[in-house]
């Protein structure tokens, strides 16, 4: 078998329908889909289809998850909020978190909202692009599950957690840089592991000090504790991983000091007795108004002048392009407007297993 495409109106029918059918009330599960298909827009693979059965259905299914969200508001002022998710859809959660930054900053220039007991809530940069739409500056950020090891340490402490900013421009795509403090994520580990493809030696470090490339073994240690993601940067301090550690701290202090959330091993999603269990993961988001400042299509201007100025610079040799963040995303989406996404062999199945499951005869694949 091999990857084939699927139209977008499908896979947003089938996902929506999905959600639905394991108990996401329908506006809930649109939101779901689309930020769930937004990630396959941008070519980001590690964090759209390939993940809707084991880390959305699955959850849900075996209890850790909650299909209904319960957005509680339970601290509020003029220009920031705390929220509660109750375990809900974290796609959900961070939607309406955003909305409210974003209303919030309509009004004052700024606005930021911290949320905790969620779930993964999926591409982080869908929430950023949520305010260059509107002509803002976005921040985003969560902890996750213990992954990433501090310098000089081997034991799996900090999650993934990306610091993700999107800043509006006068092109056809925002600047959005949104990646893990971690060289990789667990995400990217498990496509890998769906794809038959080694991890690349330096992205994670054994429990001895050692370098680990076994994808397999690698997805199973990190839950045992005898393997660690090296923070962006690399392991130790010559290639400065001590950065990429620090960037995560902040990260796992804004998604839990703010709204007095759960942190480092709280997140594990295992209980006392080795039962999976809700992560109560937390988030962050920030929306800050350009017209606050000197205008907005002044920022624009300018932001793009910048961007238009470092893909213009001088190539190394052998380099025939120089990208700036959000390029490479647009361009992926151009290519995959009309066709769709491809879907590969393991996710295949995993979509026939959620049909049969959830009985949604109406939809035939094209690999059947």
């Amino acid at each position: 078998m091999s990857n084939i495409t699927v139209a977008w109106d499908t896979l947003y029918s089938f996902v929506e329908d999905s959600f639905v059918g394991v108990g996401v009330p329908r506006e809930d599960a649109k939101i779901c889909a689309d930020v769930l298909l937004e990630s396959d827009k941008r070519g980001i693979e590690s964090h759209g289809v390939n993940r809707f059965k084991p880390i959305y259905i699955d959850r849900i299914n075996i209890g850790i998850q909650k299909p209904v969200t319960e957005f509680e508001v339970i601290r509020e002022t003029p220009t920031t909020a705390v929220v509660d998710g109750h375990d809900g859809m974290g796609q959900v959660i961070g939607y309406k978190s955003m909305k409210i930054a974003i209303e919030k900053a309509k009004k004052y220039g700024m606005g930021m909202v911290a949320a905790r007991n969620s779930c993964h809530y999926g591409i982080a940069g869908y929430y950023a692009t949520m305010a260059t739409n509107e002509g803002m500056i976005g921040m985003t950020g969560t902890n996750a599950r213990p992954s990433i090891a501090p310098t000089f340490g081997v034991e799996n402490m900090l999650g993934t957690n990306p610091l993700t900013i999107g800043l509006p421009t006068d092109e056809e795509f925002p600047f959005v840089i949104d990646c893990a403090t971690s060289i990789t994520q667990r995400g990217k580990l498990e496509y890998y592991s769906r794809i038959g493809k080694t991890t690349p030696a330096g992205m994670v470090i054994g429990s001895d000090g050692n370098a680990k490339t076994d994808t397999e073994k690698i997805l199973v240690e990190l839950n045992t504790g005898e393997a660690a993601l090296a923070p962006l940067g690399g392991i130790g301090e010559e290639l400065a991983g001590y950065k990429g550690y620090g960037y995560a701290t902040v990260v796992e202090i804004l998604s839990s000091a703010l709204q007095q959330g759960n942190y480092l091993k709280m997140l594990t999603g295992i209980g006392e007795n080795g039962e999976k269990i809700p992560f109560h993961l937390g988030h962050f988001f920030i929306a800050i108004d350009t017209n606050a400042f000197m205008g907005t299509q002044q920022f624009r201007k300018t932001a793009g002048e910048i961007c238009r100025a470092l893909r213009a610079s001088k190539k190394a040799p052998g380099q025939d392009r120089i990208y700036t963040a959000g390029e490479k995303e647009y361009e992926v989406w151009l290519t995959r407007k009309e066709s769709g996404v491809p879907i590969n062999p393991a996710v295949q199945k995993e979509f026939i297993t959620v049909r049969d499951s959830l009985k949604l005869n109406k939809y035939k694949f094209p690999w059947e």
